[in-house]
């Protein structure tokens, strides 16, 4: 049986401009208690359940200190150490697991599973990570940049490297917010033919140079050359991807107050040199640290609803 859906955030365009711009402006108000150690507990007695199949580190404790924090507890589940792990249908868990549980969060690999739990889930599920997705670090990245420097409309992101989930979703991004991306791949690795197709120039534009793509950027973002489940390409990416540093050349063809992004774990001496990552435009600590107070928001929203405290 398929139930009525709840709110989901499968994608960045799930919600509206209005609903990011409420969220940002719940995470403006939310990180100030938690930095004023104002307690806040509008989730008490609220269980989130987390769901991994992919390796993480700030996914989950960004969801699981969140959780708590906001009130409400965390349970996280491995699919190795559970019946997913074991051939219970994906329908088959979320009927089950949204009856005991008032939101479910899902890191995995294919966008089509979080989609399938979702159809069948009676709470609202979050998408924590897929292979094209990734909404939940684009709600910090963006709120990052407003925090740092205002709003993003009109604005131009420099992605450089792999054209993975994370620079798909700021295509999105770029669509609801109305800015630009300058992507940047090796030959072989560019953006899809039917995604290309679908972002307009006004917010899209491929370039065979990084450095033509980061000329003018306000904001320049890259990750991993060899994401999660593609480990077997290492060597060969690492080949490939050699001339797609950012470096402090790069840099300096943005504009000179332009920030440097990266959604961590990264690699020194591969995308990023250290004098960048560990330089005075770099805020990737800042935006790892709003992964915590974006996700609060965002779950606060989910169960419930819009607030005016």
């Amino acid at each position: 049986m398929i139930v009525a859906a709840s709110r989901h955030f499968l994608q960045l365009k799930d919600f509206s401009r209005e609903d990011l711009d409420y969220l940002f402006q719940r995470t403006r108000t939310i990180k100030a208690r938690f930095k004023s150690y104002q307690r806040y507990w509008p989730l008490q007695d609220r269980t989130l359940v987390m769901i991994f199949e992919k390796a993480s580190t700030r996914t989950r404790l960004s969801f699981e200190a969140g959780m708590h924090q906001l009130g409400g507890s965390a349970i996280y589940l491995n699919t190795r150490d559970s019946q997913l792990g074991r051939g219970e249908s994906v329908e088959d868990a979320a009927q089950v697991i949204s009856r005991m549980s008032d939101i479910v969060m899902i890191r995995t690999f294919e966008q089509e599973i979080v989609e399938r739990f979702a159809s069948h889930s009676r709470v609202p599920v979050i998408n924590g990570l897929t292979n094209q997705y990734h909404p939940c670090q684009l709600l910090a990245d963006i709120f990052t940049y407003i925090e740092q420097r205002g709003p993003i409309q009109g604005r131009t992101v420099a992605w450089i490297g792999d054209s993975n989930n994370v620079c798909s979703t700021w295509l999105q991004a770029a669509e609801i917010f109305d800015f630009k991306v300058h992507v940047s791949t090796p030959p072989g690795y560019e953006v899809a033919a039917e995604r290309a197709d679908f972002h307009g120039a006004d917010h899209f534009e491929q370039f065979a140079d990084p450095v033509d793509a980061a000329r003018g950027a306000d904001l320049v973002t890259t990750d991993v050359w060899t994401s999660m489940g593609f480990e077997a390409e290492n060597e060969v990416r690492l080949r490939d991807f050699a001339d797609w540093q950012v470096d402090a050349d790069l840099m300096r063809a943005a504009k000179a107050d332009a920030l440097f992004m990266h959604c961590l774990p990264a690699h020194r001496g591969q995308e990023v040199a250290a004098e960048v990552i560990d330089g005075v435009q770099s805020v990737v600590w800042d935006e790892a640290e709003n992964r915590l107070h974006t996700q609060k928001a965002l779950v606060e929203f989910l169960i419930l609803g819009r607030l005016n405290d």
